[in-house]
């Protein structure tokens, strides 16, 4: 009973809060009366409201007004135009009707009424003087010299460029304010950027929507929990933590999680980007930093999430030179002081999102301001099943789908590409016009989300396709050999992407450790291709770059990262900090040359031993590549009825969220001497 009255009592206070503006949808463009006001100005300028003078000329002048007697006065203007003033008993004449009342209202026109143009005032003079010999002395007019300003034109031609320049910084301030509306205006530029979601908003993303992260859920889950339940945790003593940071790679699921925050939370929740606080103005940041944070009390409980915080949170100091004033680190300081500074922002929770944690500054991490580091990794194969199921909730699939076969066949997938994978088997079907997704249609996802899209036009000669053939085989047949190297999934010389010829698809071990003779048998599964080249064909090919350029860095790290070298020994050459203290070498010359002899070593002894097992495996290499020439795509049950059982066969349950692909690279640039 006291929980109804008291969200009855909530619901009657909501009631009688102001509701939010609904903003039109077709707004009116303030713009258009700054250029109905310039337009108005200058027409102004060219329209006489007094009298609708004619222009004629002189002949007509002579003969049907001068003679005639019916001109009152001549006025001629700044020596170039001569005004034609008719008597009001003229006007009365038939053919000054048109001319005789004001074009606007129904008052008389008073004149000027013709006008033409003189060439000069002797000439004029003298071409009247003319004129009136032989008009009667009661019909002659006088001429009046007048000398006109116009303080309007002369007014406008100094006050235009200045208008214009007015309400050209006008329009620059309000966009770089962030347009129109209260952050917009000339004086708001320091006003923040984030987006507030109230909670009568209706977010409509909750933690259901979130799958494969379920320890990150229950870190988020708990500080929802505290807002909506405070005194379960204040009765014990505990503190609401002051901020979160999720990290992880991208494409994992930090600003699904951050929304799901959002619609369950049931607080204001503010969102914003990190370079949303770069300006090009000193200072814009940190009164941006300033205001979000003032916004944020005043309706607290309230949580801000930053998403990509490096942009503005990286170490102060690396970088930049001594004495200078980053605008970055202004901002920076600014945000560590609103969020753990002297005035403690109560009721305001900070979530943060990133990729690269390791350039974020230290104080940024410490405990006081993020209290909680969450790790968003790539999900396991319980993660990606439980993520296939929240995609495929609205498409229509076909009952042979085996959600967990496929969640087996996306070693290393996020939670973006298995979204990709499933929306990409939606396109397909369509494509083919079928009713239902089946699972045809995900494996062709897969493949194309792997090796990218299939090149059915692309023209591979003979030649190039036997030797993409047989490079993939020595792959395949290496690594079906060597007890130490991952499962084979499928091999394909079917052309994908921009230049990937082929690719090999492992089904790597759920292990986190990697031990030395692993990381060999990688490096000969690796050389497969290039060695089966070189003993087939006699020459080789520059089909192997991607090998060449991973077993290069894998030697590189067995040397100077994991001490995995007897001559080099235990010693790490690793700096995490990106060598903050400006060491990029921190070793002499003839280590680095026994560093280079010793990697050059590794891969050599490692090429002989896969050359010595392809050489032993002849028959074996024949009988795939023949088989990939057949069919294109091969599976490991086709290896196995080939070849046999795979000596060294082990049970995986589980794969590792990093999956070892295989890809023949097509050269770019052609080479100086083809060996094709």
């Amino acid at each position: 009973m006291f929980n109804q009255e008291k969200d009855k009592e909530k619901k009657s206070m909501k009631d009688k809060l102001p509701k939010k503006p609904q903003m039109p949808k077709n707004g009116f463009n303030f713009y258009w009366i700054y250029v109905a006001i310039i337009v108005a100005v200058i027409a102004i300028q060219f329209i006489d409201f007094n009298s609708v003078a004619r222009e004629i000329d002189f002949g007509k002048f002579e003969n049907t007004m001068l003679k005639t007697g019916d001109i009152d006065k001549l006025v001629v203007v700044n020596k170039e135009i001569c005004e034609i003033y008719l008597k009001p008993s003229s006007l009365e004449k038939p053919e000054y009707k048109d001319i005789a009342q004001k074009p606007y209202g129904n008052g008389k026109n008073l004149g000027p009424h013709y006008y033409f143009t003189i060439g000069s005032v002797d000439s004029f003079e003298k071409k009247l003087s003319e004129a009136q010999a032989n008009v009667s002395p009661e019909n002659r007019v006088n001429v009046v010299y007048e000398t006109r300003k116009n303080w309007g034109g002369d007014i406008i031609t100094w006050l235009l460029p200045f208008i214009l320049l007015i309400l050209f910084w006008i329009f620059i301030f309000r966009r770089m304010g962030g347009g129109g509306g209260a952050g917009g205006q000339i004086f708001n530029i320091g006003k923040s950027r984030a987006a507030l979601f109230d909670p009568e908003d209706k977010i409509k993303v909750t933690f259901k929507d979130v799958a494969g992260l379920e320890e990150a859920k229950e870190e988020v889950m708990e500080i929802v929990e505290f807002l909506k339940n405070p005194a379960k945790f204040t009765k014990l003593g505990g503190k609401i933590p002051k901020g979160a940071l999720l990290v992880g790679p991208p494409g994992t699921g930090k600003t699904l999680l951050a929304k799901a925050v959002a619609g369950e939370a049931g607080v204001p929740f503010f969102s914003l980007s990190g370079s949303d606080f770069v300006e090009m103005f000193v200072g814009v940041g940190a009164a941006r930093v300033r205001d979000l944070f003032n916004q944020a009390k005043q309706k607290a409980p309230s949580i801000i999430f930053i998403d990509e915080i490096d942009a503005v949170g990286r170490s102060r100091g690396r970088g930049s030179f001594t004495g200078a004033n980053d605008e970055r680190e202004n901002t920076l300081n600014s945000l560590l002081v609103e969020m753990d500074g002297f005035g403690t922002n109560s009721g305001v929770i900070i979530l943060a999102a990133t990729n690269r944690p390791d350039v974020l500054d230290s104080a940024l991490l410490r405990p006081g301001r993020f209290d909680r580091q969450i790790s968003i990794d790539k999900p396991d194969i319980i993660g990606r099943e439980a993520i296939f199921k929240v995609h495929m909730k609205n498409l229509i699939l076909a009952p042979e789908v085996n959600v967990k076969n496929l969640s087996e066949q996306t070693p290393g997938f996020a939670g973006a590409e298995i979204a990709n994978v499933c929306n990409e088997a939606a396109l397909i079907a369509a494509r083919k016009n079928k009713t239902q997704i089946d699972t045809q249609d995900f494996h062709d996802a897969i493949d194309r989300v792997i090796g990218g899209l299939e090149k059915k036009n692309k023209i591979i000669s003979p030649e190039e396709k036997n030797i993409v053939a047989y490079h993939e085989a020595g792959h395949a047949v290496v690594g079906w050999f060597l007890e130490h190297t991952d499962p084979l999934v499928k091999v394909s010389i079917v052309p994908r992407g921009i230049a990937a010829l082929g690719y090999a698809q492992y089904l790597p071990k759920e292990q986190f450790l990697h031990t030395t003779e692993q990381m060999l048998d990688s490096m000969c599964m690796a050389l497969g291709g290039r060695a089966a080249e070189e003993i087939v064909f006699g020459r080789i090919s520059t089909g192997a770059l991607s090998d060449l350029e991973r077993i290069t860095k894998m030697a590189y790290s067995m040397v100077t990262i994991y001490g995995m070298n007897k001559r080099i020994g235990n010693i790490s050459f690793y700096d995490p900090q990106q060598s903050e203290y400006g060491f990029t070498k921190p070793y002499s010359e003839s280590t680095a040359q026994a560093i280079d002899e010793e990697v050059k070593k590794i891969i050599e002894d490692a090429y002989n031993v896969t050359k010595k097992l392809l050489y032993n495996k002849r028959n074996e290499l024949e009988i795939v590549a023949q088989e990939l020439l057949k069919k294109e795509v091969i599976f490991d049950q086709d290896i196995e009825r080939l070849i046999g059982k795979r000596p060294y066969q082990k049970h995986t349950s589980n794969p590792e969220p990093l999956a070892l692909e295989e890809k023949t690279e097509q050269q770019t640039e052609a080479p100086e001497k083809s060996t094709l």
